[in-house]
């Protein structure tokens, strides 16, 4: 039975010759080549579609094998491919414009009963699209003035979905997000064994979060101050387990961007339109809850208090050290019809389970006597935190 290394070196040599069916002998029905970066390709027929592309592109592509290393029955290929993109085909759609290639790689094959089972191709793509011209050069005024472009678009976007974490208590960070305004508000806590992320914005600002938790330490764990689009949105995108109060684990489960007690129609006219479009574009979608907390659990130092009301489910985290709560939705610090700012109020109706409940829950923070309250949207509450939450509890809606 030949080795690993032989069937590697008959591989190469196939392809060395351009002899598609000789090199395809080689493999095993249904085996995957990989290309790294770039996507899979399945034997027998994707293997011939590219090859037979690429020396139809590269006529006189040439293939030397630099060198070989075998182990637990892999072998890894160094080699070196020249070629002229002198068609007449095209390869990866570009049509030939006569560019010289000299371009190396590795391949890893695995072999099983004498047939490759698999190949994991290493090739700088990058260097290649240079070399073809689809790049400018490295070091070129042209390369420059592309990182230029692509930078201010890095910026136009982030601009566009969040702001800079900006540190609001005691290892506490806010990212900030929302388009055209900053409206959403996702928080950053600082713990032993990483950062909690408590509630997760809009899914627009999935990125924004990931790299601002990535400088502060990396995200360990998600909490969910309730279910509603835009709190789980960016959840899906942190690659972290997910929290959630138990009644609120079947609405994160969900695929449904509205809450089933939602009741549009309470807003005016004009707004609903708005809130019917947005709500599924803020949504991340369903999210996978890896466990539930509860009143007087402990998270990152805070102690979680149960506020229902507003969703049957939300929660409040409050730390006895400084007295400072993040609330979610529990308060509003904004009209969310018209956006203005201003004092804390009970969430809006149309998006309330229950707006007794969420009155009594806005009281029960306030016997705390919190020093600052960082809601889900918009400001804190700052100054008579205690004053003002009792007035938002038993103002008219």
């Amino acid at each position: 039975m030949p080795s690993t290394a032989e069937i590697a070196k008959r591989y190469f040599a196939a392809l060395s010759a351009h002899d598609v069916d000789a090199a395809l002998e080689c493999w095993k029905p249904g085996a995957v080549d990989r290309l790294v970066g770039t996507g899979d390709l399945i034997a027998p027929d994707g293997i011939r579609a590219y090859f037979s592309m690429l020396f139809g592109a590269f006529p006189d592509f040439e293939l030397e094998v630099l060198e070989l290393t075998t182990a637990r029955g892999r072998t890894a290929v160094r080699w070196r491919g020249r070629g002229t993109f002198a068609g007449p085909g095209k390869f990866q759609g570009f049509v030939a414009n006569h560019a010289r290639l000299t371009m190396e790689g590795c391949d890893v094959v695995t072999v099983e009963d004498s047939l490759i089972v698999r190949n994991e191709a290493y090739v700088d793509t990058g260097d290649v699209a240079r070399q073809l011209g689809l790049l400018p050069p490295a070091g070129s005024a042209a390369e420059t003035r592309l990182a230029k472009l692509a930078n201010l678009r890095s910026w136009a976007m982030t601009a566009m979905r969040t702001a800079e974490p900006e540190r609001v208590a005691d290892g506490v960070w806010l990212v900030r997000g929302g388009f055209p305004v900053r409206l959403m508000n996702v928080y950053l806590i600082e713990d032993t064994d990483g950062l909690t992320v408590f509630d997760a914005g809009i899914a627009a600002m999935g990125e924004g979060v990931n790299a601002a938790c990535a400088r502060l330490g990396g995200v360990k764990r998600v909490i969910l101050g309730h279910a509603d689009a835009d709190h789980r949105g960016a959840a899906p995108a942190l690659d972290a387990p997910v929290y959630c109060h138990p009644a609120e684990r079947a609405a994160a489960e969900s695929d449904d961007s509205f809450r089933t007690y939602y009741d549009i129609a309470k807003l005016k006219p004009h707004t609903q339109p708005f809130f019917r479009k947005m709500l599924p574009s803020w949504d991340g979608g369903p999210v996978q809850i890896a466990g539930t907390v509860a009143e007087n659990d402990e998270v990152a130092g805070f102690r979680v208090i149960d506020v229902p009301g507003h969703a049957p489910g939300l929660i409040a985290l409050f730390r006895e050290a400084d007295r400072v709560a993040l609330v979610s939705d529990l308060v509003y610090t904004l009209d969310v019809q018209s956006g203005r700012k201003g004092g804390p109020r009970v969430p809006h109706p149309a998006f309330d389970l229950d707006v007794e409940q969420a009155r009594a829950s806005i009281r029960k923070l306030a016997e705390l006597d919190p020093s600052v309250v960082w809601a889900g949207h918009a400001d804190p509450v700052t100054g008579d935190v205690a004053g003002q939450l009792q007035r938002a509890a038993l103002a008219p809606l």
